[in-house]
Formats: structure tokens, sequence, C-alpha cells
């Protein structure tokens, strides 16, 4: 699904020299590096404070902590997403609010996120998911109309463009009050381990951010608050500073693949082929196609047999999820949900990705589907 090699070998020299050069300093933890990444990410993302975690799931708790945010305060989220954005809510105690999905892009419904309001709703967790922005307009005049913090989940996006209607143009996760992300080695800027940040305009919430991360410090041996123990560490850091140069590069190519994937498709009537929504760019963490009228299982078989590796992202919605059962959702909650996750498969997606292999992979699956 990703090729993690082939990346590393196009850019070895420099992240050898980078991961020596810690090496050498001996300073692992909060080094040079790292203060350094912290700025060059500023940059990119035209923000003034970015705080290093130790993961994008810790990212999202400190976010959630630095709102001060009190246990039974609501927060409304996606029904379809990677089990973290809805796990720390619940780790905190608040209360998670699950939504439906839009069809085309697979991100929250905006426009069903006001009828789930009550006098509880704090905050609203919109998931950028597989590489486009939610529909962020909407969703900060609603946060406006009530009042509500908006904590952006970027761990897909990162990098993708958001256009406003008055022309301005924002990095995904830099448009709410604060932002998360993760540096999972298959994101689209990925460390060689865990690693993740948060993003914030305002410098009380990334000082509260950076102090939580910390153990609730911010002079050593002074807690002015409970904080965790989260940190990305320098050799981490020194990677990500190689690799936030290409970040552009890698989405570029990224975006190519994925218009290679939409021609050999376009003409099925048994796929559905990712939809761009004219208010983001669309950076394709991952190219997920909708199966219609055909055994999305037997393709898979068939895929793996040929040496073809695909997912299911993801196959279970979060409302029917054991580990969410107190929730209180029930079977045809979320009929989009259910119904994508039963659809939708996700094909090979990365940088390196060469046309022989495009060719491959597309052949095999139409050759399936023709004869299914």
């Amino acid at each position: 699904m990703v090729d993690l090699k082939s990346q590393y070998l196009a850019i070895k020299s420099e992240i050898d020299n980078a991961i020596l050069n810690v090496l050498d300093s001996t300073s692992f933890i909060n080094g040079p590096d790292v203060k350094a990444f912290q700025t060059d990410l500023e940059k990119y993302l035209d923000i003034d404070n970015v705080i290093t975690c130790a993961n994008g799931t810790d990212a999202l708790q400190i976010a959630l902590m630095a709102l001060g945010l009190k246990p039974g305060d609501e927060v409304i989220t996606t029904d379809f997403t990677f089990i973290s954005t809805v796990e720390v809510i619940s780790l905190l105690g608040l209360t998670p609010v699950l939504i439906d999905i839009d069809p085309d892009t697979f991100n929250i419904n905006a426009d069903l996120i006001e009828n789930a309001m009550t006098e509880n709703t704090k905050a609203i967790i919109p998931v950028h998911l597989f590489g486009q922005c939610s529909d962020m307009e909407k969703i900060c005049k609603l946060a406006t109309k009530y009042g509500l913090y908006i904590i952006e989940d970027t761990a897909q996006a990162l990098g993708a463009d958001y256009f406003n209607t008055n022309n301005t143009i924002k990095k995904a996760g830099t448009i709410g009050n604060i932002g998360c992300t993760s540096f999972f080695p298959s994101k689209n800027l990925g460390a060689y381990g865990d690693a993740g940040a948060i993003f914030t305009d305002d410098k009380d919430l990334a000082e509260k951010a950076a102090s939580i991360a910390n153990h609730g410090t911010n002079i050593k041996y002074y807690h002015d608050r409970l904080g965790v123990n989260s940190r990305l560490d320098s050799i981490q850091a020194a990677i990500l500073r190689i690799k936030l140069k290409y970040l552009d590069r890698y989405n570029s190519a990224r975006k190519k693949i994925a218009d290679r994937y939409d021609d050999y498709f376009s003409d099925s009537p048994k796929i559905k082929i990712p939809h761009r929504c004219p208010f983001s760019t669309h950076i394709f963490h991952q190219y997920s196609i909708i199966m219609e009228g055909t055994d999305r299982s037997g393709l898979q078989e068939f895929l793996r047999t040929n040496g073809i590796p695909s997912m299911i992202y993801y196959p279970v919605p979060l409302h029917l999820q054991k580990a969410f059962s107190d929730i209180n959702y029930n079977a045809g909650a979320f009929p989009v949900t259910e119904k994508i996750c039963k659809k939708i498969l996700s094909l090979p997606m990365h940088p390196d990705l060469d046309n022989e292999q495009l060719e491959y992979i597309a052949e095999n699956i139409i050759d399936y589907l023709n004869k299914s």
C-alpha cells in the first residue's frame, strides 16, 4: 500500500546525515532539531505555534485538555474515522456525539451538525479524511453562532489547501481553534516511528498545550496543571525536517497518480471514483473507491493472489464498535456510513507508484469486474 523503502532510498544521504548529527550531538529529547522542525512547520502552515508530541492520538487528547473541556461536555465528530478521534473524547470523560457522513467526500456532513447540538455541546472535531478538507466554512459558521471550539483532525490531510469564499487560502488544520496531526510512517509526511503535532494561532492555547505535553510544566519541576508525557524525540524531528521539504512534491505525485487511476476507472459502472470537492485540494492519503454491484471480498482475494494489496478503511463504523456500545447507537443510525463501510476499498497509493505498477493494478481490477 505504501512504498517507504523507495522513498527512503531517494533521500537516503540526507536522512542518514540528519540521524547521525543527532547521535553525534546526543540531544535526544527536545534537542535543536525538535525546535527547528517546529519552526519549519510553522512556516509551512503559516501559523504562529506548532507543538510537537509523541503521536497523533496524544495530539488530539492534549488539544482537548488545553481547551479545558469538562466531563459531560459533548463533542460532535464523524462516525467514519479511525478510533483515536473518538477514543480520546471518551477517555477524558467527555461525551462523543457522532454524525453521519457526506456520501461523496466521506467527511462529516456539516448539514447534520446543528440538529445534533444540545446545551452541553462544546466542540466539533472535523476529520479531513483521505486527504481533503471537511466543509469548514459551514462548520466555522456554526461554531461562531453557538460559541463552540473546533479541533481539526488533519492526520490524513497535512498539506491540503482550503479555499474560503472570500478568496483566502488556509492549510488544513489551521482553520479552527486548534489542529492536530499524526506523523505515523505511512502518512503523507511520515516519521520513522510514532510522532505528532498540534498547531494553533492562539498563544494561550499553545502555551497550555506545550505545558500539558510536558507533565503540565513550563519550568522544570514546577507543575501548573496535570499533563502527560508526550514528546517528539530529536531523531524523528530530524527526519521530519528533511521530509517536510519534499511534502508538496509527494502530494503532487499522489494527485497525478489519482488522476491516472481515474482515467482507468471513469468508464466503469461498478466503480465510483473519489470525489474532489471545490473548496479543498485533495492530497490522496488514500485512493478509495466505492464498489457497486460486485463482490468486494472476491475482488480483494483476486488482487491478493496477483500480488496487489488493498485495504478497507473502515470495515465497521464507530457506532457499531464494541468499545462504544455504551453510546447507545443502533444499527441503521447512520445509513450513509454503514453503506460506505460495506462498499469502500482503498488501493495502493504512494508517491513512488510508477506507471507500470498502476497499469497492472488497474488492469487486474477491470479484468475482475468484467468477469464478475
